[in-house]
């Protein structure tokens, strides 16, 4: 694998585990919101209110599907573009 994919491939990571990050942030708020306005009490884990699980679990999908992503475009970008214009 070249220093260039590897690059490609960890920063793509890092981007789906960012946004991963937003998901949580987003889906904590809107959890949070309906808590409030149905007077439900809310059971904060570490200081968060989502359960662990579900925590662990958006992180993996970020990281996960941040590296299928890199993958695809590391394809589509470089692999593909070079077939395109006939060189080998």
């Amino acid at each position: 694998m070249s220093i260039k994919k590897a690059i490609y491939l960890i920063s793509a990571t890092i981007l789906g585990i960012l946004l991963s990050f937003l998901a949580h942030a987003l889906i904590e708020m809107g959890y949070l919101s309906w808590a409030y306005k149905n007077n439900y009490a809310v059971t904060f884990y570490g200081g968060c209110a989502l359960p662990p699980v579900l925590q662990g679990g958006l992180w993996a999908v970020g990281v996960v599907g941040g590296f299928l992503l890199g993958r695809w475009w590391w394809r589509m970008v470089n692999v593909d573009r070079v077939w395109r214009k006939g060189r080998v």
